[in-house]
């Protein structure tokens, strides 16, 4: 049983780097690889085609609940930024900072940007959308989701989207990144099952999407666009899954 769980848990952290290469599958959001495809690219793709728990959605109701089960511990970090060709990608490379979900903790291996955004409100996109991306020790995933709102520069973005980097580019940023001023003050968040929004699009992800958008100055969500283009996941059918509001 031992030697399972740990091969399980290897092969999702594996997959963690949401956009890591695959060139031999050619996938993407435009032309023939594109998302409406990607079931079709390789065996390996299948539940992005047949999967019913899949991610992103479109949100129109919730279901408020008097709890509050979220605990975000996020310290100044020191960043490797990537742009894979499909995403920028910010990896920490000296702590581990982490989120606690019903009482179970999650590491943060990664976060990256998706403009506009993959999920929708009331079917409406807001410009930027961030997911933190963790991992409990038994290998489950659980994603925090940010969206961003064009207003007043971002301090906390400005080191990010400053470094202008193309496709197969990496930089480690000199000083520490306080990646708590990329979330909202307020916690109120949804709660839902779903998938991961690329290939292999993985099921069994815990979301956790903060309502509060983050304010990003518009140069800041241009610079971000300029660098991954538009790679949003359309929104996929909600089935028979519930999201909650906790308060």
């Amino acid at each position: 049983m031992k030697s399972f769980r740990f091969l399980l848990s290897m092969s999702i952290f594996i997959s963690l780097p949401l956009y890591a290469a695959q060139g031999h599958h050619h996938w993407g959001y435009s032309g023939q690889g594109n998302p409406e495809n990607w079931g079709e690219l390789s065996q390996e793709f299948i539940t992005c085609k047949i999967g019913k728990n899949q991610s992103p959605v479109n949100i129109s109701k919730s279901i408020p609940v008097q709890r509050q089960d979220l605990k975000i511990s996020y310290p100044a970090l020191s960043l490797k930024l990537e742009n894979n060709g499909h995403t920028l990608q910010a990896s920490n490379i000296d702590q581990s900072p982490s989120i606690r979900i019903d009482d179970k903790t999650f590491m943060l291996k990664q976060f990256h940007f998706h403009t506009p955004s993959e999920h929708t409100f009331k079917e409406q996109h807001f410009p930027m959308e961030a997911h933190f991306v963790h991992q409990s020790s038994q290998g489950e995933l659980a994603v925090l989701a940010v969206i961003f709102k064009a207003g007043k520069d971002n301090p906390a973005l400005a080191p990010i989207v400053r470094q202008s980097l193309k496709s197969g580019e990496s930089v480690t940023l000199q000083q520490p990144s306080d990646i708590q001023g990329l979330l909202p003050k307020k916690s109120t968040h949804l709660r839902l099952n779903g998938s991961l929004t690329t290939p292999p699009c993985t099921e069994g992800v815990t979301w956790v999407i903060l309502e509060t958008p983050v304010e990003a100055g518009p140069a800041q969500i241009q610079a971000m666009e300029a660098m991954i283009g538009h790679n949003n996941r359309p929104v996929q059918p909600i089935n028979s899954r519930l999201i909650i509001q906790e308060k």
